[in-house]
């Protein structure tokens, strides 16, 4: 189990409110009930951050402690953060995930100082999933509630909940029932980008939404490797962003992704100008079912990987 903090490992602080400190050792001992699983559970105490505050250079350190332990024999892996940023971590680890052990990212909504906090519960829940045979080869996973999600489709969707993530392309995988992971559907593909040692380190992706009324003016400001639009319902934007896009398009990798939350972009349904079908005539690049923020995490890693573009419009195509 991997710690990195958040509102699962917070106390309280002398000023008022929470902070990550707890250790993940003392997040270990206050599971009621798993020394009943006879699961054995070595502790790596590895940040204590809020979720809001992880980097890239923060996971690409994970990532290398989960290929160590992978690699060492361990049957699966916990990973405990902050639940602020879980849909993107996941699937950041997800793309970068080639072993058939189970990751499990997990957090909690109520932290530890509260009435009916939810951490313990989720632990377990994830500790009993990742240990579990059924759950291999399935990449990198989220255990939230009892329930199993994918990382490549799981989004938090609520501000205090906690049923907050949920997998609205698709649904969950499975549940935990009585400690136990059933897994009821299975995912077709994933993408797996391939290994490198020698990662770009100063990538940037952006990520812009589509509003009503946007002239676009800031569009031709951006330094960015690449962008992510996250736009209107199946892939439009105000036709005052359509010029500016063309010309950044023309430069750099911009993909076409949906703020909606569920449900794909399309590709030739519409042809007004800012329409899919229009600005991907000019070079954008559809997301499929991916949403902005996964699509922005997977744009990240191929262009830190030197994806050239039709390596980048490959992996979407996938999506």
């Amino acid at each position: 189990m991997i710690g990195l903090g958040g509102t699962i490992a917070m106390t309280a602080a002398d000023g008022g409110g929470v902070v990550p400190a707890l250790s993940a050792d003392e997040l270990v001992a206050a599971v009621p009930g798993l020394a009943a699983t006879g699961v054995e559970v070595e502790v790596v105490d590895f940040r204590r951050a809020p979720g809001a505050s992880l980097t890239f250079a923060d996971l690409a350190a994970l990532v290398a402690e989960v290929r160590q332990r992978c690699a060492a024999g361990f049957d699966g892996v916990v990973v405990t953060q902050g639940t602020d940023t879980i849909e993107e971590t996941s699937y950041h680890l997800d793309l970068r995930h080639t072993a058939p052990q189970p990751v499990v990212v997990t957090g909690a909504m109520r932290n530890p100082t509260l009435a009916g906090a939810d951490g313990p519960a989720n632990l377990l829940a994830a500790v009993q999933t990742a240990a579990h045979p059924d759950a291999r080869d399935l990449g990198c996973l989220v255990v939230f509630a009892d329930e199993i999600h994918a990382a490549h489709r799981v989004r938090k969707t609520h501000t205090i909940s906690g049923a907050t993530f949920v997998s609205p392309n698709g649904g969950p995988l499975g549940q935990v029932v009585e400690g136990t992971p059933r897994i009821l559907n299975r995912p077709t593909g994933r993408t797996v980008l391939p290994h490198s040692d020698d990662e770009r380190r100063d990538v940037r992706v952006g990520l812009v939404t589509a509003t009503l009324g946007d002239d676009g003016a800031h569009l031709a400001d951006l330094a960015v490797d690449g962008l992510v639009v996250a736009a209107f319902g199946v892939g439009h934007v105000p036709d005052t962003w359509v010029a500016p896009l063309a010309r950044l398009a023309a430069r750099i990798p911009v993909v076409l992704a949906s703020r909606t939350g569920a449900g794909p972009v399309l590709a030739g349904t519409y042809a007004f100008p800012g329409s899919e079908r229009d600005l991907l005539s000019r070079g954008l690049i559809g997301a499929g079912f991916l949403d902005p923020l996964k699509a922005r995490i997977l744009l990240h890693g191929l262009l830190a990987a030197g994806a050239d573009a039709d390596t980048v419009a490959s992996a979407f195509g996938r999506r």
